[in-house]
C-alpha cells in the first residue's frame, strides 16, 4: 500500500520538476548573458535645454548598475551600445489661480532608444514594433506645484529617473 502511494508521489513531484523546467530564477537569468558590458554615450537632446540629456544619461547609468548585471565601460571596449536621443520636452500649465498664476504645471519628456551589439544587431526584441522597426519610444510625464516648493529641475529629475527605469526594463530578456 505505501509503495504505490510513494511512486505516485514521485512521479507527481517529477511532473511538477519538469513542467518548470524552462523557468528562470533570479536577477542574473533575467537579462541576456552574451552582453557584458554597455556603452551609454552622453545623451543627444533636440531640446532647448540641453541639460537634460546630461540629467537622462546619468540616470540610465546609475539604473544600470543598480539592477543589470551588465557593467558601463567605454566604447572601444563595450559589448553592446545603448543609443538614446531626447527628442521632445514640454511645459504646460495644468491650472492656476485666479490671477493667472500657475499653480499646477506638467512636463513632459520623450526619448528614442535603440540597444545594439557590436555587430550591430538590435538587442531590444518586442512583439509590439512593426517588422523592421528598431527604435523604442518613450514618454514620461510629471506634474510639480511651484507653491509647494517644487520646480522644473525636480520635474525633470523625476522624468529622468522614471524614464531611466522604463529604459533598463526594456534591456530584460523576454520569455
Amino acid at each position: 500500500m505505501a509503495r504505490p502511494t510513494l511512486l505516485a508521489l514521485v512521479a507527481l513531484g517529477l511532473t511538477l520538476v519538469s513542467g518548470c523546467f524552462g523557468y528562470r530564477i533570479g536577477t542574473r537569468n533575467v537579462y541576456r548573458t552574451d552582453v557584458r558590458t554597455i556603452n551609454v554615450p552622453v545623451i543627444r537632446s533636440d531640446s532647448f535645454r540641453p541639460e537634460l540629456g546630461v540629467l537622462l544619461t546619468e540616470a540610465v547609468q546609475k539604473e544600470i548598475e543598480r539592477r543589470t548585471p551588465y557593467k558601463i565601460a567605454d566604447n572601444s571596449v563595450a559589448d553592446s551600445i545603448l543609443s538614446i536621443r531626447l527628442t521632445n520636452d514640454t511645459k504646460r500649465v495644468i491650472a492656476e489661480t485666479n490671477t493667472d498664476e500657475p499653480r499646477l504645471l506638467e512636463t513632459v519628456v520623450s526619448v528614442e532608444m535603440n540597444w545594439t551589439d557590436r555587430r550591430g544587431m538590435n538587442l531590444v526584441t518586442t512583439r509590439f514594433l512593426p517588422p523592421g522597426e528598431i527604435t523604442h519610444y518613450f514618454a514620461e510625464r510629471t506634474d510639480f506645484v511651484p507653491e509647494a516648493g517644487q520646480s522644473i529641475a525636480t520635474a525633470f529629475q523625476r522624468n529622468a529617473e522614471r524614464l531611466a527605469n522604463h529604459i533598463v526594463d526594456q534591456m530584460e530578456s523576454r520569455w
